[in-house]
């Protein structure tokens, strides 16, 4: 796949920060766009080469294995095929490791794992039909992961491991890649600040434009590239996780370390562990 232009593209998420953005840069780079999200809409978009409606947002619960399929068959006969299915709905939340699963666990699952699972099956055959390509919105998280945040560092992670088979199996027709953010300024991170659990110190921010390019990489390259680090900064905490995972760690705990030394989880009810832990060991 070299160029846009033409293309038959599939966002999930597309309401979202990166799903609008997306949207508007698939459409001006001459693609055919249709998103998904929970509500259906509509996504304004600047260089519209339809009707001015934007791009069309069709309305499915991914957690909902029986909605999935119909909705994306809708938007692949409304596309009239598939050469571009990005995964790109997600959730988070803050939930410590030590504490059973709930139902944010399960959510974060649900919707980062099983949702990007079910809607890359019912697109597959028109997937394979154009040659075509998914790209798998993942986080840094995935392999360097953060305390805290268990359950969305296990749902990414299990989102590289069904890329890294789904590959396998579909490689010789589909190209499947894998985008790792960081931190990026959106409403997934509200639940995590309002727990008073902030990223800030902890993952160095990047900007939506970066991740939106880093998917149009993906998306464009002349072969499909396996995984695609946002930032150079990014490519290096990729390299250091998968190569030097004990030295990953180490510098992992010693920046958490120096957040509860400083007091900033003193209040957070869901850290309360990892501060009285600290102080027996201070």
């Amino acid at each position: 796949m070299s160029g846009l232009a033409g293309r038959r593209v599939l966002v999930t998420g597309a309401s979202g920060t990166f799903g609008r953005h997306l949207c508007a840069a698939f459409t001006a780079a001459g693609a055919q766009v249709v998103g998904i999200d929970r509500q259906p809409g509509t996504v304004a978009v600047d260089h519209d080469p339809g009707d001015g409606g934007g791009v069309p947002v069709l309305g499915c619960d991914l957690t909902d294995p029986a909605a999935v399929a119909p909705t994306v068959a809708a938007a692949v006969d409304r596309l009239g095929g598939l050469d571009l299915l990005v995964n790109n709905a997600g959730v988070g939340g803050p939930v410590p490791a030590e504490l059973p699963p709930d139902e944010v666990v399960r959510q974060q699952l649900e919707v980062n794992l099983l949702a990007a699972w079910r809607t890359t099956a019912a697109a597959l055959p028109a997937l394979e039909a154009a040659r075509g390509r998914v790209v798998f919105v993942a986080s840094r998280m995935a392999l360097l992961p953060l305390p805290l945040a268990a359950a969305y560092g296990v749902s990414k992670r299990a989102l590289v491991a069904y890329a890294d088979a789904l590959r396998h199996e579909v490689g010789s027709h589909v190209g499947v890649s894998v985008v790792y953010p960081s931190m990026v300024a959106s409403p997934i991170h509200d639940s995590t600040a309002d727990a008073g659990l902030s990223l800030n110190g902890v993952s160095r921010p990047e900007t939506v434009d970066g991740v939106v390019a880093a998917i149009l990489h993906a998306a464009t390259a002349r072969r499909a590239p396996r995984d695609v680090a946002t930032t150079r900064r990014g490519r290096l905490e990729l390299a250091l996780a998968r190569h030097a995972p004990r030295l990953a760690d180490r510098l992992v705990r010693r920046t958490v370390s120096a957040r509860l030394a400083a007091g900033d989880l003193d209040a957070a009810p869901l850290a309360a562990g990892m501060v009285r832990r600290h102080r027996d060991t201070g």
